[in-house]
């Protein structure tokens, strides 16, 4: 899987961006502030329809603009399919394939995969619990995009149920409003479960792959593995060795649905929703110690590291070849993991990396340079991408005044 194509208008700093690319790799060259980290913000929105660096969509606008747009030609195994999506302020997006407008922005999941590692991806290590299960969720969804359906009514759910919650326990507690929440306890259930089977099957995956990537980058360290961490699942499910079944989905919904009922009154009384996957952990293991307060800080970098590298190696073994996203971090890395990382590198179809000098970049990636600059006063700044080097095929110079037809009206 490569993309051939990108194109992008008032998403972030780009007034207007439009770039072939090619196989291989390639490197967005240019100093801090210049839009490199934007470039791969916006395919890696176009894999998962989030951000890695904010949690809503009102940042990637550029300011004074009233909606932003990214865009991009995916050829995956020969065929070619055009993906965009349209960020509105104030209003729903809108998503389009092959220039048809889709019902829902997540139909174009699963058309571009991509494996995006940043500095941002600590707090993976470091970070509160959502870090770790954001990273499952998206991971999962990209294995299985329809699982984003189920992700988006297990949040609708969860906040009508909350609502319910809050207004149950503050007054009188009569049988209409438990009645309700009956209700809303099976729907919680029912979506639950898928979640939870999903995320428990892509933990027993990742579990080896993970102990394999961590291990060649830091050898001398203590060993590394991942387990899923919940207070209500008994813990043979919860065991990453155990193979999931195909009857795991019923017998998590029944658990869910018992364990909602025991934690009832405890919820009425505090106004919250204290059983289901939102309140679960991706539990992260050095040794027998957890990652998170024990590990150092390189310890905490190749911890990291080998959970992107894991799910880089998944989704190859599940038959794609997902676009590798290098964010600026071979700078923030030694000599050793910039060798695992170069070496993954080398062999992915298309990869993607922002740098600030290329001393950064590993001479052995040999990546076609692209140098990323900003020009004009400061009150309208323009962007620019241009060869850095000898031109090499699928290069192009670019001006953010250029526009490309057919875009989202």
């Amino acid at each position: 899987m490569f993309i051939r194509a990108l194109s992008l208008r008032d998403f972030r700093s780009w007034e207007q961006a439009e770039l072939e690319l090619s196989p291989g790799r390639t490197v967005f060259l240019g100093s801090n502030g210049n839009g490199k980290t934007n470039l791969v913000e916006a395919i890696g929105y176009l894999a998962t329809l989030a951000s890695h660096r904010v949690a809503a969509d009102a940042p990637l606008i550029r300011l004074g603009a009233a909606k932003a747009r990214v865009g991009a030609t995916v050829v995956n195994t020969g065929r070619e399919l055009r993906i965009d999506v349209e960020l509105n302020s104030g209003a729903a997006n809108r998503a389009q394939i092959n220039r048809s407008p889709v019902r829902r922005p997540r139909e174009i999941l699963g058309i571009l995969q991509t494996v995006l590692f940043a500095p941002e991806d600590l707090s993976l290590v470091r970070g509160d619990p959502g870090e770790r299960r954001r990273f499952l969720d998206e991971l999962c969804t990209t294995r299985l995009p329809r699982l984003a359906a189920v992700r988006a009514d297990y949040d609708r759910v969860l906040r009508q149920r909350s609502a319910l919650l809050k207004t149950a326990g503050r007054q009188a507690r009569s049988k209409a409003d438990l009645s309700t929440l009956d209700v809303w306890d099976g729907h919680l259930a029912t979506h639950a479960a898928v979640l939870l089977a999903q995320r428990l099957r892509l933990v027993h995956e990742l579990y080896p792959q993970l102990a394999q990537a961590y291990s060649s980058i830091a050898p001398e360290s203590r060993p590394a593995a991942i387990g899923y961490r919940s207070g209500y699942l008994p813990p043979e499910l919860l065991d990453p060795a155990r193979e999931p079944r195909a009857e795991d989905t019923a017998e998590l919904e029944s658990i869910v649905l018992r364990e909602l009922g025991i934690a009832r009154t405890r919820e009425l009384e505090r106004g919250v929703c204290l059983v289901g996957p939102h309140r679960d952990d991706l539990e992260l293991l050095l040794g027998s110690a957890p990652a998170k307060g024990f590990a150092s800080h390189g310890e905490s970098w190749s911890f990291a590291l080998a959970l992107r590298l894991g799910a880089f190696e998944l989704l190859r073994a599940g038959g794609t070849e997902p676009v590798l996203l290098l964010d600026d971090v071979f700078a923030e890395l030694d000599r050793r993991r910039r060798t695992a990382l170069a070496e993954v590198a080398a062999g992915a179809e298309q990869v993607l990396i922002t740098a600030a000098v290329p001393d950064d970049v590993p001479a052995e990636l040999e990546a076609t340079p692209l140098r990323v600059e900003t020009t004009g006063a400061a009150d309208h700044r323009t962007s620019l991408i241009r060869p850095a080097g000898p031109a090499a095929p699928g290069s192009l110079d670019l001006d953010s005044g250029q526009r490309e037809s057919g875009d989202l009206p």
